[in-house]
């Protein structure tokens, strides 16, 4: 199958979730589908995500733009569910105008997505460190204190830079900053500098709700992090501050939950995790190091190096169940070319932990696939993939339940198998 019989098969509303720890590879699939989904749309997470793309040799990291927007055609939406940091987005968008990009007229921001100041960050690091052995491991871009912010009714949104209360808001938080963390900010400095940041933005912000609902365009959404740092349902408390599942997404731009006709789930051929919180599949040893170092293990975001483990089929067939994925794209499989044999873990030896203790009691049961060690990142098809690496996917296909119609095997925008 070629990339337009894969494109045909799909409808008109796709959205991509990561199905692990997030750092998937998600961008590499959101890029490739952007060509026929002329809307993008980002509704969960801040600054803390990245998305990396490599087009033509040429690589572009995101932390805020959704990946679509590389397409000269294509509008690209950030949704409420979002937290925004201004000077960051602003980055993003001049980096993009120096690379021959322009967003004018197609990027937009829903005036109800929250903002995160400078604060914010202070917060988050005096929270981490407040926590000594305890630590999450957060970006420390201040997402959290973000997010609480929006939960305790003290944020602001984007539509508050427009209006005559963004003063006395900042005032209010700022009482209660000084107050908690002892962080004080000059507020008629911030008020002058956001309002600099806001006449730069204002032709950007739009709410984008009821064309969403009405529209006769193939939409895309594109999830950040990973279903199992989920607020709800992740590896609580090492988690994200929002919901990177079809729910967030629903809720992150404001449409119904019927809204999705396809529900692409993005898995890498082993396991990441990058921070602090459990990882029952974790290679604590030269191996584990050879894997991060082929698979160039290293958050787009922090540089910071990635826990590396073994394939854990019950987390996924737990992200299939929350997600109600429709088909799953296997990333990095050309990263385990060399490594024999392979593990998948298949049994927790309990039932799904619920706390921090339960999953310290995890006793991963494996079963071992012998591996494959020839080149596989010039394979353009299934059935030119050595026979251990399609025995390999079709035994993640059966224990997921889940169709894999899509396999990575590069960097590279063309490095995709369809099935």
């Amino acid at each position: 199958m070629d990339t337009s019989s894969y494109l045909s098969g799909l409808g008109r509303h796709v959205a991509v979730l990561g199905s692990q720890w997030g750092d998937e590879g998600k961008g590499k699939l959101v890029d490739i589908l952007a060509g026929s989904y002329p809307v993008i749309c980002r509704a969960t997470g801040g600054a803390n995500a990245g998305h990396t793309i490599v087009v033509e040799g040429e690589k572009h990291v995101f932390h805020l733009m959704p990946s679509g927007i590389l397409y000269p055609k294509n509008v690209c939406f950030i949704g409420n569910g979002c937290v925004i940091h201004l000077q960051t987005l602003i980055g993003e968008i001049d980096r993009l105008k120096e690379t021959g990009v322009d967003v004018s007229n197609r990027f937009f921001i829903s005036p109800l997505a929250h903002i995160v100041f400078d604060f914010h960050k202070e917060i988050d690091g005096w929270q981490e460190s407040s926590k000594g052995d305890a630590k999450v491991g957060t970006t420390k871009r201040g997402i959290g204190p973000a997010y609480a912010d929006k939960i305790n009714r003290m944020g602001m949104r984007f539509a508050d830079m427009y209006g005559d209360e963004f003063k006395s808001k900042l005032e209010i938080v700022d009482a209660r900053n000084q107050k908690n963390y002892d962080i004080h900010i000059d507020i008629n400095e911030v008020c002058a500098e956001y309002s600099t940041l806001a006449d730069q933005l204002k032709p950007f912000v739009k709410d984008m709700r009821e064309e969403l609902w009405s529209s006769d365009e193939n939409i895309l959404f594109e999830g950040a992090n990973g279903c199992l740092l989920d607020i709800d349902h992740g590896t609580f408390p090492f988690v994200t501050s929002s919901s990177p599942t079809t729910g967030g997404l629903a809720t992150g731009v404001g449409v119904p939950a019927t809204y999705f006709t396809d529900v692409i789930g993005i898995i890498k051929a082993y396991c990441t995790r990058v921070g602090a919180g459990p990882f029952p599949t974790e290679i604590n040893d030269e191996l584990g190091e050879k894997i991060r170092e082929q698979g160039n293990e290293y958050g787009s975001t922090t540089g910071r190096p990635r826990r590396c483990g073994w394939f854990d089929a019950v987390a996924l067939k737990f992200a299939v169940g929350i997600n109600g994925h429709t088909e799953l794209n296997l990333t990095k499989l050309d990263v385990l070319s060399g490594v024999s044999p392979l593990k998948i873990a298949v049994g927790y030896g309990r039932d799904w932990p619920s706390t921090v203790a339960d999953w310290e009691s995890v006793e991963p049961e494996y079963i071992e696939m012998d591996g494959f060690d020839e080149d596989i990142t010039a394979v353009r098809s299934y059935d030119e993939l050595p026979e251990n690496a399609r025995a390999y996917i079709e035994k993640l296909e059966e224990l997921a339940g889940v169709p894999i119609k899509t396999i990575g095997v590069g960097p590279g925008r063309d490095a995709m198998i369809y099935r």
